[in-house]
């Protein structure tokens, strides 16, 4: 099972590894991290690196691929080298997915359009300039296209995909494997669910998501 992962300059962390850490575990599963050249690429803070084992022109077919967000995803909406993989890999997909923000490169390819699909609140209204319609859960599926909302939605849609593939008993072992039981000191989780001050604190120090 070919597990495919594109990371890009100014992608976040935890929206590729956290997939990484859940699919790694399915059996027979073989996971590539791919970027525009083989070599290390910077996460959004810039302090850390993943390195990339393989070029996009090298890859031309995925059983899952998985596209993380970040600051960079808006610049890559108009990138014709990464839109096009996108395009021509999806087809090849049993499975199609992101997680934050990653779900604007799927948009930008067209593979939204007219799907609902969720992302990072913030983008919102960027992601339904795609043609998607957004909505406000957690995981959103619709046919083969699997979509997560901010950061470390993408565990829940790891999570939720490995069910799929190989069943609930092997899911679930996964997340005792990993110990996958958040009890978050705060209930801010979301935008529904903050207070509209620590909205406004968040969004004015944000530039990008």
């Amino acid at each position: 099972m070919r597990i495919v992962i594109p990371i890009f300059d100014r992608f976040t962390a935890l929206d590729a590894v956290g997939p990484y850490e859940v699919l790694s575990r399915l059996p027979g599963a073989e996971v590539t991290f791919v970027a525009a050249e083989r070599g290390p690429v910077r996460t959004d803070s810039g302090a850390l690196a993943i390195t990339a084992d393989a070029a996009l022109d090298e890859i031309d077919s995925a059983d899952i691929l998985t596209i993380p967000g970040g600051p960079g995803t808006r610049q890559l909406m108009t990138d014709p080298q990464l839109i096009e993989w996108v395009q021509r890999i999806h087809p090849t997909t049993t499975w199609t997915t992101s997680v934050c923000t990653g779900s604007l490169l799927l948009g930008a390819a067209g593979i939204l359009d007219g799907l609902k699909a969720t992302t990072h609140w913030s983008a919102d209204e960027l992601l339904n300039s795609t043609g998607a319609t957004y909505v406000e859960e957690r995981v959103v599926i619709e046919g083969k296209v699997i979509t997560a909302a901010g950061v470390s939605a993408g565990i829940d849609m790891a999570l939720t995909l490995a069910a799929r593939v190989a069943g609930d008993v092997v899911a679930q072992a996964i997340q005792l494997g990993i110990e996958y039981d958040p009890q978050p000191p705060f209930d801010t989780g979301s935008k529904s669910k903050a207070a509209p001050e620590i909205v406004e604190f968040l969004r004015a120090g944000m530039t990008d998501s």
